[in-house]
């Protein structure tokens, strides 16, 4: 796939200065960037917008979201009760069952458990397809970019934790925390229940401690591989012991907790959970890690590993870490740093990153104006593609890049592409009969100013330069020859068929 990475030839060329790029540099190409990376992408008029508005103004138009209104949930959208602990009088009559051989009120208490695993099921389709449905419908779509990355930094499966609630919870977490700073949301994920059932730190006591958490706290979620040792695992771990939860909030177990001397990344002495965290953030491998993990969700797909950086990217990154340490973990600062910077814009920079698959779809409704259709089959056609929200594969989370792109995922990605457009799925006669008009996202057919009535030509190009940034050589003509056969290039019918036409590029699967 063209421009899917980024190759040596370019990579020497590559503009390495976080010196914000100039007004005169900034224009339809760069704003249409910005809202990709940055979000989920953009209309014409909302990168015009943006565009005109000029670099500073656009970026903390998305930066700044706090001054937006925020989606409001319903109150008690979804139930926390579904899965709960038994009560006293619950437990009391099951015992009395076991020790009288009640099989009937044993299998009764059996019978309820599966109820509630299936409710809670059914419950977490209804979580996923409200959170994609968010992302779609937001007006702060940065906030909602950014809970997905934390979603895929500190990944937490639902197959794993088996409590819908637990998992919105968490979800909301990560949105509170979004640009916050990245210290309280250590501080926070360590509080999480999702987390804390995941990874089995609810298992950790002083009596026989539990390393998960304290391993993957270091090696996936702040430090990186080969940036701590086996002791400061297992002392990391007994600093965590107690830390567990009741129902659907943290509780600290200080009887569970490990009260003697630790020695972790260089720090020495009777150290809890919040000592553990402290000791990360002082180590040097910290703030470079959670930088890489930026540049690679934001920039470039790069090695995690920040010592196999080379070049421009190991400049930038580094140059990324100084600031948020002298930020004190300030995430808002560093961001809108390098969204302003030439090296975000480079040329071998834009263009180069392969859709995550809620990108192609969350970006496809945003930016086409597409209709947002069946959620269900949404929902299933991004568990097909590989990115199934809130089931991530394993606590490493997506592997992002080339992964997201095989002969199965590509198939399913063109049918749902198709599907958000016309109304058709792959291998069925029925049609949705949803109105789809796009004739509103070509500017020269809604400018006033303009014949209303433009030549073939430009209303291919206005398409293909909104839906991919560029003009590949005689695509314009191709387009208009194939809206021909359906309608006329300037109608309803005649545009989708260049937009079902160009979403199945290969260019189209990159931002």
């Amino acid at each position: 796939m063209p421009g899917a990475h980024i190759n040596s030839t370019q990579l020497s060329r590559i503009e390495t200065s976080l010196l914000p790029i100039r007004e005169k540099d900034f224009g339809y190409p760069q704003a249409r960037h910005l809202l990709l990376r940055a979000g989920f992408g953009g209309t014409d008029e909302q990168i015009r917008t943006l565009a005109r508005w000029g670099p500073k103004a656009a970026v903390d138009h998305l930066l700044d979201y706090t001054d937006i209104p925020a989606q409001a949930d319903p109150p008690d959208a979804f139930d926390s009760n579904i899965i709960r602990p038994r009560s006293q009088a619950e437990q009391r009559e099951i015992r009395r069952a076991r020790q009288n051989g009640d099989e009937d009120t044993l299998a009764r208490f059996r019978t309820m458990r599966q109820q509630a695993q299936r409710a809670d099921r059914n419950q977490m389709r209804q979580i996923q397809r409200w959170w994609i449905t968010r992302m779609i419908q937001t007006p702060r779509p940065f906030e909602e970019k950014m809970t997905l990355f934390w979603h895929g930094h500190f990944a937490t499966s639902y197959r794993t934790i088996e409590d819908s609630y637990h998992m919105y919870a968490q979800n909301r977490m990560f949105r509170h925390y979004a640009i916050g700073n990245f210290a309280d949301l250590l501080r926070g994920i360590i509080r999480d229940p999702a987390m804390l059932r995941y990874l089995n730190n609810n298992q950790n006591r002083k009596s026989s401690p539990n390393e998960n958490l304290a391993r993957e706290l270091m090696e996936l979620f702040s430090l990186g591989e080969g940036n701590y040792t086996e002791r400061d695992i297992k002392d990391g771990a007994k600093a965590l012991t107690g830390f567990t939860y009741q129902d659907d909030a943290f509780f600290y177990n200080k009887n569970n907790h490990d009260n003697t001397i630790k020695h972790i990344l260089g720090v020495t002495g009777n150290l809890d959970a919040d000592g553990f965290v402290n000791a990360i953030l002082r180590s040097q491998a910290c703030a470079p890690f959670i930088c890489a993990k930026l540049y690679k969700f934001f920039v470039a797909d790069i090695p995690t590993d920040v010592k196999a950086l080379k070049g421009p990217t190991r400049t930038v990154v580094r140059k990324m870490s100084i600031m948020l340490q002298q930020h004190h973990y300030e995430l808002k600062p560093i961001l809108r740093r390098l969204f302003l910077s030439r090296h975000f814009y480079d040329p071998s920079v834009m263009g180069t990153k392969i859709k995550s698959p809620a990108e192609l779809v969350v970006g496809s409704i945003r930016s086409l104006n597409a209709p947002p259709r069946n959620m269900s089959i949404i929902a299933d056609a991004m568990d097909k593609m590989g990115q199934s929200v809130f089931m991530p594969p394993s606590v490493k989370g997506w592997d992002g890049g080339r992964s997201w792109i095989n002969t199965s995922t590509l198939f399913v990605r063109q049918n749902t592409l198709v599907y958000l457009l016309t109304g058709r799925q792959a291998n069925r006669n029925f049609v949705e009969r949803t109105n789809y008009d796009p004739t509103g996202l070509v500017a020269s057919m809604n400018d006033p100013r303009l014949d209303r009535n433009p030549p073939s030509e430009l209303i291919a190009n206005e398409l293909l330069d909104l839906a991919l940034g560029h003009r590949p050589a005689g695509a314009a003509q191709s387009l208009v020859e194939a809206a021909h056969k359906v309608d006329q290039p300037n109608t309803a019918k005649g545009i989708t068929t260049m937009l079902t036409l160009i979403t199945s590029m290969p260019e189209y699967q990159l931002c």
